[in-house]
């Protein structure tokens, strides 16, 4: 399943079932089992139906929007679609309901629940099987340090850092780097989520928490045997979230907020990857029919 909304995240599952989660942004998970899941805008997921509960009822599947940020209206609808059991040609009991059931979805402005899956998620990887090495430490070379510290999580941060600044400036990686990026959420404006995603890429999800990030103690906690493989990842509201791939694909490349107006806020950058040394690790040229600036 893909979430195709412009701007929410969302909350869905089916009523007396549950569903396995198998994979994320094309990559195969460990099965995990929950009874809802929390999908970002752009975001896929391979998820598993087992078709367990009695035929004589009918279910709903629903969805709902999750947002945490304060005084800011959203659509509060709860879109539906009904499974029904097929009885193979034979008669459908009269004992079937004709109101299917509803699933129990988290509250709207749930953060704990927004997170549940997120905590979950394991990549197949294992001793015998590991990850791409994704250890490497950087110091204050990379990541780049903000250009301004302060408290990001803080009640009432100062007004005038709600207008970002505006520039043309990339972030240029050597091919074949390891990179680890912190996306520290912030209680600017609305403090909320943000769904990131990365293009040409996909990344290790390696640890995330609340708060703002301690650079000494919260990278103890990585998860580096076995972490979710994913393009997009939900930076939990008034949080962090640390991401690390490695630079193999050369080219121009955007990561963004999948929020679109959170975009348009300046929410985004890019970053150039260089050409390796050999001929297949360069980027390749335009078709000879794309037409010119």
């Amino acid at each position: 399943m893909v979430n195709a909304a412009v701007q929410d995240i969302l909350f869905f599952a089916i009523a007396k079932h549950q569903l396995t989660v198998v994979g994320t942004d094309g990559s195969y998970v460990k099965p995990v089992k929950v009874d809802y899941i929390t999908i970002s805008p752009g975001q896929t997921m391979d998820v598993l139906l087992e078709a367990n509960q009695l035929a004589s009822e009918r279910y709903y599947m629903a969805a709902k929007a999750y947002s945490s940020a304060a005084r800011t209206d959203f659509d509060k609808t709860i879109t539906t679609a009904i499974v029904e059991y097929n009885y193979r040609g034979k008669n459908i009991p009269s004992s079937r309901s004709s109101t299917p059931l509803m699933p129990l979805l988290p509250g709207f402005n749930d953060t704990n629940a927004s997170i549940n899956l997120l905590s979950q998620l394991r990549s197949l990887a294992d001793d015998e099987h590991p990850i791409d090495n994704i250890s490497g430490v950087y110091e204050e070379d990379f990541p780049n340090v903000p250009p301004l510290l302060f408290d990001f999580t803080a009640n009432n941060p100062p007004p005038i850092l709600n207008t970002p600044s505006v520039a043309t400036e990339v972030n240029v990686l050597e091919y074949n780097s390891t990179v680890e990026i912190v996306l520290q959420g912030t209680n600017l404006l609305a403090g909320t989520e943000h769904p990131i995603h990365l293009h040409g890429y996909s990344f290790y999800v390696v640890g995330w928490g609340f708060g703002n990030f301690d650079k000494d103690k919260d990278p103890l906690s990585y998860n580096l045997h076995d972490p979710p493989y994913q393009n997009t990842v939900a930076v939990p509201k008034n949080g962090w979230t640390t991401i690390r791939f490695r630079a193999n694909n050369p080219g121009v490349w955007f990561m963004h907020c999948h929020l679109e107006r959170h975009v348009t806020w300046g929410m985004a950058m890019t970053f150039i990857v260089k050409n390796g040394n050999n001929p297949q690790e360069h980027m390749l040229p335009p078709p000879p029919h794309m037409p010119t600036c």
